[in-house]
C-alpha cells in the first residue's frame, strides 16, 4: 500500500475522531484534526481540517506539511521529506529536513474527550530553530464541504495561552491551546482536492480558512492541543504537563493484546449515558445489523462482556413489533425497521453473550435476564405473527419476507425506488438467522420446537441446489412458490458457519464450502457475487448511484472471511494444524493490512484483483469477525454444533 492509502484514526469514544494519511496529504472530507460529535455519537462537524506547518533553522526554511490543490498541485513539499510513519500506538512520523535535522510529529486523541494533541519534537535541537503552525479551519457537518464565504469570522479572544475562534454561530466554539505564541494573519486557502471523493464522484474541493498562526522555539517539545469551548479540558497546557497526560494515555493503550484489540476499542463510543457499536469511520454511526454482528467479536471474542451486556440491554428496549431499527433512533428521529436479520442478530448475539457470562462464571442478574427474554420473546413471537413488510412465518416454517420497493437483508442497496437485490422472498441467510434465533429461545422455553423442526426439514428439503452443489440464494422468490434464485452468493456460508448451529450433513456442507472457496474466496474477503454470473462488477467505482449499483454484485465483503473460516474448519476433522492452515491461507493477506492500518479493516474491496480496499477504511463487522476467527483459531470459542 502507499503512504497514501494508509489511513490512521484516533476516535474519542463520543463519535468524533481525528483521521487522516500516513502520508499527511488528505484524501476525503472527512480527515481532520478536530471533528466532533456534538449529540454523541452523532451531530458530528469538523472543525479544524489540518495544518500547515514548516521548520526554520540556520540553514533555511522547510515544510513537514503537504496537501493537494486542483487540479492536482501537491504543496508545500512536506511530504518529500517523510522518512517513516508509524501508527502504534497512535500516529507518529518522522521527517528529514534537508540539512539532516530530525523532526517528530505526534497526534493523541484524550479517550473519553473531543481533544486533539500535537506535538512536534526535534532530536538534536540547536540554537535558532522555529516551527510555525498555521490552522486550517471549516466548522461544517462532516459530510459537506467548505467554501469562502463572508460569513466567516476570523477574529480570535485570546486569554493566556488559550486562543477561541468562533467562526460560525451555532457550532462551538474552536480551542487551541499552545506552548508557541500565537499572531492573528487571516487568509483563505482554497481549492484543496480530495482524491478520495473524487474516485466516488463527489464534490472533491473545499476551501478553508486560515485565522493565524503559532510560533514555537524547538529548543523543547511543541505543543498544540485542540478541543471545543465546551469541553471539560484536563489536559495541562505546558508541554512537560502534556507529556504525563501522553503518557497514561499510552499505558492504557499498551495494555490492550494487540493492535486489533486496540482498534476495537474505537469502534465503542457513548450514547445517553450507555453504549454502542459505530458502524465504522468515517462516516458511518450505529446501525442495528452492524452492532449485533461486530458485538460477537469486538465484545464477546475480547472479554468485554460488560460492553456487550450494556449494549444489548440498551436495544432491548427498542423492539417494536417483533423487529429493532435498523439503525438507532435520534430524538426526534423516525426509526427505520427496514432489516429483517437486525433482529435475528439480535437474539444470536444474547445467546452467544448469555453463553460467554456463563462460561467465565460472569452471574446476569435477575433484571437483565428479564429484560433480555422479554426483548427475545417479543421478536420471536413477532416474527411468527407476522410484522412489518410482509415478514412472517410461512407454513413450511421458514420465513417469508420482502415488499416491492424495500431491502430488508444485508445487500440493502437502493437507487431511488431501484431496490438492487431485492432478494424477497426466503434469503438462505435470513432462514439461517431464523433457525439459529428459534433455538436459542429453547434456553426459556421448548414451546418452539416444533416450528424449528419444520424449518430445519424445509430448509434442507427446499435449498440444496443440485446442479450447482450448493445452496439457492432464495427460494420463493417474490413469494412465488417453487421458485429458485441460483445466483452463488456468500451468504448460504451462513448455514455452515458463523452462527452456533450447522444446519446441513456433512457431505453436504462440504460441497457448499467448496463451491464459495472456489468462485467467491479472495484473500480480502467473499465476493458477493461469483465473477461468472450475469451482473458480476469487479470493481466498486464511479458515482454514488454507479457504486451503489455494484455494492454486492462482487464487491468483495471482509467481514464474510469470519463465517466463513469457521465453515471451513468445520467440515474438516478440528485440529492444530487444520486451524494453523487456516490462519495461514486465509487471514494472513488481511492480518497484514490491518497490521499496516492501525489494526482496521476496510469496509469492502474490489472483486477483481488486485482487491483494492474500498468504502469505509475503518469497519467495525469486518475487526469483529477478524478478532472472532483469531479467538476461534485459537481454540478458545466455537466449535461444531449440528442439528
Amino acid at each position: 500500500m502507499t503512504s497514501t492509502s494508509i489511513e490512521w484514526l484516533e476516535a474519542d469514544g463520543l463519535g468524533g475522531f481525528a483521521s487522516g494519511t500516513a502520508s499527511g496529504l488528505r484524501t476525503r472530507r472527512y480527515h481532520a484534526l478536530l471533528l466532533v460529535a456534538t449529540t454523541p455519537p452523532t451531530g458530528r462537524l469538523a472543525l479544524v481540517n489540518g495544518v500547515e506547518a514548516w521548520i526554520e533553522t540556520p540553514t533555511g526554511r522547510f515544510a513537514i506539511s503537504s496537501h493537494r490543490y486542483a487540479p492536482d498541485v501537491v504543496h508545500p513539499d512536506g511530504v518529500r521529506r517523510l522518512e517513516s510513519f508509524s501508527n502504534d500506538p497512535w500516529p507518529r512520523w518522522t521527517y528529514r529536513l534537508d540539512d539532516g535535522t530530525v523532526v517528530e510529529q505526534e497526534i493523541v486523541v484524550k479517550h473519553g474527550m473531543p481533544v486533539t494533541a500535537i506535538t512536534w519534537r526535534v532530536r538534536d535541537p540547536k540554537p535558532g530553530m522555529t516551527l510555525t503552525v498555521r490552522p486550517l479551519i471549516s466548522g461544517r457537518d462532516y459530510h459537506s464541504t467548505h467554501h469562502e464565504n463572508p460569513a466567516f469570522a476570523f477574529g480570535a479572544e485570546i486569554a493566556g495561552d488559550r486562543v477561541t475562534w468562533r467562526p460560525y454561530p451555532g457550532i462551538p466554539g474552536i480551542v487551541a491551546i499552545a506552548n508557541g505564541r500565537y499572531a492573528d494573519q487571516p487568509d483563505w486557502f482554497r481549492n484543496f482536492e480530495y482524491d478520495q471523493e473524487r474516485i466516488r464522484g463527489l464534490d472533491s474541493t473545499e476551501d478553508l480558512a486560515s485565522p493565524g498562526t503559532f510560533a514555537f522555539d524547538l529548543s523543547r517539545p511543541a505543543a498544540l492541543v485542540l478541543t471545543t469551548d465546551s469541553a471539560p479540558l484536563d489536559v495541562a497546557t505546558s508541554a512537560d504537563d502534556l507529556a504525563a497526560v501522553i503518557q497514561r494515555e499510552e499505558r492504557q493503550r499498551r495494555q490492550f493484546p494487540n493492535l486489533l484489540h486496540r482498534a476495537a476499542d474505537a469502534y465503542f463510543v457513548r450514547r445517553r449515558g450507555g453504549k454502542t457499536i459505530v458502524a465504522g469511520y468515517p462516516w458511518f454511526t450505529d446501525w442495528g445489523r452492524d452492532t449485533f454482528i461486530a458485538l460477537r467479536g469486538l465484545c464477546l471474542a475480547s472479554g468485554r462482556l460488560d460492553d456487550a451486556r450494556e449494549i444489548l440491554l440498551a436495544w432491548a428496549a427498542a423492539v417494536s413489533e417483533g423487529m429493532l431499527p435498523n439503525r438507532f433512533p435520534d430524538v426526534g428521529d423516525v426509526a427505520e425497521f427496514n432489516a429483517v436479520d437486525a433482529s435475528l442478530w439480535y437474539v444470536v448475539a444474547v445467546d452467544d453473550y448469555l453463553d460467554a457470562a456463563a462460561a467465565n462464571k460472569i452471574p446476569v442478574s435477575t433484571s437483565d435476564q428479564a429484560a433480555l427474554r422479554a426483548a427475545v420473546d417479543a421478536i420471536l413471537d413477532g416474527y411468527t405473527r407476522g410484522t412489518r413488510f410482509g415478514i412472517h412465518v410461512d407454513r413450511d416454517g421458514l420465513l417469508a419476507c420482502g415488499e416491492p420497493g424495500v431491502q430488508l437483508t444485508w445487500m440493502d442497496a437502493k437507487i431511488g425506488d431501484w431496490v438492487v437485490t431485492p432478494r424477497t422472498g426466503k434469503p438462505v441467510e435470513i432462514e439461517a438467522l431464523w433457525l439459529n434465533a428459534l433455538a436459542a429461545g429453547k434456553r426459556w422455553s421448548n414451546h418452539r420446537s416444533d416450528l424449528f423442526q419444520a424449518g430445519l426439514r424445509a430448509f434442507q428439503d427446499r435449498f440444496w441446489n443440485q446442479a450447482d452443489g450448493c445452496l439457492y440464494d432464495v427460494v420463493d422468490v417474490n413469494h412465488v412458490a417453487g421458485t429458485t434464485d441460483r445466483a452463488i452468493r456468500p451468504n448460504q456460508i451462513f448455514a455452515i458457519g458463523g452462527l452456533p448451529l450447522m444446519l446441513l450433513d456433512k457431505k453436504r456442507a462440504r460441497q457448499v464450502v467448496d463451491v464459495v472457496e472456489s468462485r467467491l474466496l479472495t484473500p480480502m474477503g467473499l465476493r458477493s457475487l461469483a465473477p461468472d454470473s450475469a451482473g458480476y462488477a469487479g470493481r466498486y467505482e464511479g458515482n454514488g448511484a454507479e457504486r451503489d449499483a455494484r455494492y454486492h454484485q462482487g464487491t468483495v465483503w471482509p467481514w464474510l472471511l469470519g463465517p466463513f473460516v469457521e465453515a471451513w474448519l468445520r467440515v474438516r476433522r478440528p485440529s492444530a494444524q487444520a486451524r494453523a492452515e487456516a490462519r495461514e491461507r486465509f487471514l494472513s493477506p488481511i492480518v497484514a493490512l490491518a497490521e499496516q492500518c492501525g489494526g482496521h479493516v476496510p469496509e469492502i474491496a474490489d472483486g477483481d484483483p488486485p482487491h483494492t480496499p474500498r468504502g469505509c477504511p475503518q469497519q467495525a463487522w469486518s475487526v469483529g469477525e477478524l478478532l472472532r476467527v483469531e479467538r476461534l483459531l485459537a481454540g478458545a470459542i466455537g466449535g461444531l454444533t449440528r442439528v
